[in-house]
């Protein structure tokens, strides 16, 4: 599974799933000023500015920003991994979901593993 999609120009030829998981892998890296494997406060705060303004609140604060990191279990003075902003995604996809699901008035039986 591991294989990461290339950007190339028949990137038309991947699902928008395969192009979603692509984007947000790109975009942890892009955010890492010195390309290394996990993202310093400030660099993680750019980045949930500029991508998830709208679904991430409060991390424009020192003290949200903070919370954030705890609920994600990031050791204080710690990187950011790419494994703690995937699990901040799920969490966000699960709440989407949740809120999307009860917009259509249908009870989901689906199962996020």
């Amino acid at each position: 599974m591991g294989v990461m999609l290339k950007q190339q120009k028949h990137a038309e030829h991947y699902s928008d799933l395969e192009k979603a998981i692509n984007t947000l892998v790109t975009q942890f890296h892009a955010a890492a000023g010195d390309n290394g494997p996990t993202l310093k406060s400030d660099e993680f705060k750019g980045l949930l500015s500029s991508q998830l303004p709208n679904l991430v609140k409060g991390a424009s604060s020192d003290q949200g920003l903070t919370e954030i990191l705890r609920k994600m279990g990031v050791a204080d003075g710690d990187g950011i991994s790419f494994k703690h902003f995937w699990g901040l995604i799920q969490s966000l996809a699960v709440t989407q979901h949740s809120l999307l699901g009860g917009q259509k008035g249908s009870n989901c039986s689906c199962m996020v593993l």
